[in-house]
């Protein structure tokens, strides 16, 4: 059996000093953020009768002190499922990573999620890809999203689980994010990629990779693009919309090559800020690619609240105002890949909140799964 962690970087001593003037729900404000270290888990390790990988949503379970990892396999390899583990690091190391169980996702019906071969889309099925998931503050349940098919005319979907992936509900999102035959709606696998509970717990923000058809074209190397990042109420009711704007791509793709930035990951900080995580692609002639990953601040006052508003493209509005708290390629990493993941982690042992990072390695052996583990100063 292959080792399932590599050995934890040592960087307790690189700090990245911020300038953040947002503060945490009941904490002090955002100074900076040093890079305990890192965490790996060994390409498609063997769990429980699964294959652990495509992580690409966390979240930090408080009743229990455990954390929820949830898997994006379209249940190709295994039925969608989540992993429950512990996450062994203080403000001197990040030593560990324990998973201590597997649970999977079922359907209205109690069914496990089918993949595309065999799920009864004409009975109701829903093919799963989800990429985000949340721990409800109030009792525990799951929140997940999932970015539909639009090849095959499957919605995204927000959902309701209880702690072990038993359905309860299925969230109403706005109409606009359905899919369709023409180019209106959302694109196919850039839609529901980010969801979080607001600092309150009484709502939840969600959050587009990419943009509306009608909104605006793809980020490129040359041009930013913009997404929307929408608040509803736990019955689904929209209670704000606001439009956040994507930056040009990093760096250029190899010729004929692929590139894109999207939002991988949202986090609430308190009422009306945010962090962003813009997590970018680059393919290169070899078709690896190079990811380039930047959490940023949005701040929503002042912005239009933009539900009312068809398309974006030519429209007149304010966006929310950004501002860049973390450059990943810049703490000393040895590299940085897919980052999908964000989470607040407890307190640490000198008082001070934690917040983690994880990867979404596709399955490929080219990338890796990465889990990160920071100190907030």
């Amino acid at each position: 059996m292959p080792p399932l962690f590599r050995t934890a970087l040592a960087l307790a001593s690189a700090a990245i000093l911020l300038s953040a003037c947002a503060s945490f729900p009941h904490h002090a404000p955002v100074t900076g953020l040093r890079l305990i270290g890192e965490q790996r888990i060994a390409l498609k390790y063997p769990f429980e009768g699964t294959t652990v990988g495509g992580l690409s949503g966390i979240d930090y379970d408080v009743a229990n002190k455990s954390w929820v990892m949830e898997s994006d396999d379209r249940s190709a390899i295994n039925p969608a499922r989540f992993y429950r583990a512990t996450l062994a690091y203080d403000s001197k190391a990040f030593t560990g990573v324990t998973l201590a169980s597997v649970h999977f996702f079922t359907q209205p019906d109690g069914s496990r999620y089918q993949n595309l071969a065999h799920a009864k889309l004409e009975q109701g099925d829903q093919v799963p890809d989800i990429e985000t998931i949340r721990v409800d503050p109030q009792d525990g349940s799951l929140w997940y999203g999932s970015e539909g098919n639009r090849k095959v005319g499957l919605d995204p979907f927000v959902r309701h689980a209880d702690s072990g992936g038993h359905y309860l509900a299925t969230l109403p999102t706005p109409a606009m994010f359905k899919v369709a035959k023409d180019e209106i709606g959302s694109r196919n696998n850039m839609s529901f990629e980010a969801l979080s509970f607001s600092s309150d717990g009484k709502s939840l923000w969600l959050g587009m990779e990419a943009a509306l058809y009608q909104d605006a074209p793809l980020a490129t190397p040359d041009i930013g693009s913009v997404v929307r990042i929408t608040r509803l109420d736990r019955a689904g009711t929209v209670l704000g919309q606001y439009a956040y704007p994507i930056e040009p791509v990093a760096s250029r793709p190899a010729p004929g090559k692929e590139a894109d930035n999207g939002v991988s990951e949202i986090l609430a900080v308190n009422d009306h800020q945010l962090l962003v995580v813009e997590r970018a692609g680059v393919e290169h002639a070899d078709g690896l690619y190079t990811n380039h990953v930047r959490i940023y601040e949005m701040e929503t006052q002042g912005a239009t609240d933009i539900q009312a508003i068809p398309a974006l493209a030519g429209a007149s509005y304010v966006p929310a105002r950004k501002r860049l708290l973390l450059d990943l390629e810049k703490t000393g990493l040895e590299r940085v890949d897919n980052i999908e993941g964000i989470s607040w982690g407890p307190r640490l042992e000198n008082g001070r909140r934690s917040l983690v990072m994880i990867s979404d390695d596709n399955f490929n052996a080219q990338q890796v799964t990465q889990i990160l583990a920071f100190e907030v100063l």
